[in-house]
């Protein structure tokens, strides 16, 4: 197992440096001028502009300013937002919690969903219920994530009125962040209503998000449970007249579960490119609205640093998942 660790985190070295160079590259081809955007409308000599572009680094070739990032970056220093001044980790950290509980409802209920329809639809191949649920998925898959939003504020909120339309909690309840989870910190409140009305905040941006991992794990869960289900050790286990339960759930589900569960850590991806839209639909404060955000005020700092973190975090959960399939196989360990 130790061995397998240390290889994994060999891969991660040139992964992570590559990703440096695209963070680094993306915000480059960017157009606009950060330094005019600083100045705002009351404008900047071209004294000051040059004073300005050599305090921030940026009257250096790309390929120093490169180097510069790569050497602050060793150091752990991810350099201070061009707007509002605050380090990028801090800014970060603050935002990270809120895009977390979005991420974590949206992953939970497309698992506790998916993989329970996944293996209905395989146990009944070919019925109604495989149809309707493998149709439901393949549309679920093909929906916009910016439409679909939309269409659920419409229905849910706008002529029903059961959720509300943006934000994390409503306005009528203030209290100190703890954990920065809004579900544990209105517990922790002891505000009545307060849990209330952060679940109701939750629900439609969690639906919105969970609805493309939700269709992949089901089909995946379903393909993986037909192909393992036809083995000669699920036959032989039938044969002996073991109960169809214990087939299904101990012989057959954990030999299907490896490549489910690939395809878990794999929507960590779209879960996070998900959230930039789902947070940006629903005013949701996290680091998809951050991003965009930045993006549109040429925040270089935050923007690159901001894409490297992300990307840093999709690596380390990529990583977990490479680990579990040791805990759940030990032939993996070693291959």
């Amino acid at each position: 197992m130790v061995r397998l660790i240390l290889s994994k985190l060999l891969y991660l070295v040139p992964t992570f440096l590559g990703i440096t160079i695209i963070a680094f590259s993306f915000v480059r081809i960017l157009p606009g001028d950060p330094v005019l955007l600083m100045a705002g409308e009351r404008g900047v000599t071209p004294e000051r502009h040059a004073e300005l572009s050599a305090q921030l680094g940026y009257d250096k070739s790309v390929v120093l300013q490169y180097f510069d990032f790569l050497w602050r970056l060793l150091q752990g220093d991810l350099g201070h937002s061009l707007v509002t001044k605050k380090p990028v980790m801090d800014e970060f950290l603050a935002l990270f919690p809120a895009t977390v509980e979005l991420g974590l409802c949206a992953i939970l209920l497309a698992t506790l969903i998916g993989v329970p329809v996944g293996v209905l639809a395989a146990i009944k191949r070919g019925s109604w219920f495989d149809q309707v649920s493998m149709t439901t998925a393949l549309v679920g898959f093909s929906m916009p994530i910016f439409w679909w939003g939309l269409l659920l504020i419409i229905f849910f909120s706008g002529i029903l009125g059961w959720t509300p339309v943006s934000g994390r909690i409503s306005l009528m309840y203030y209290f100190p962040d703890v954990t920065g989870f809004m579900l544990i910190d209105s517990l922790l409140s002891g505000q009545s209503g307060a849990f209330t009305s952060a679940v109701r905040h939750l629900i439609l941006p969690s639906v919105v998000l969970a609805t493309i991992p939700l269709a992949v794990i089901a089909r995946q869960t379903r393909s993986a449970m037909l192909e393992v289900m036809g083995e000669d050790y699920v036959r032989t286990a039938r044969a002996k007249g073991m109960p169809s339960r214990r087939v299904i759930g101990v012989h057959a589900l954990r030999n299907a579960m490896i490549p489910v569960i690939t395809t878990i850590g794999l929507q960590v991806g779209v879960l996070m490119a998900g959230a930039i839209l789902t947070e940006t639909i629903f005013s949701w404060p996290g680091i998809g609205k951050w991003m965009i955000d930045s993006i549109a005020r040429r925040d270089y700092p935050v923007v690159q640093s901001g894409l490297l973190l992300v990307a840093a975090l999709v690596m380390i959960v990529n990583l977990l998942v490479d680990l579990t399939y040791g805990l759940i196989n030990p032939r993996i360990r070693n291959k």
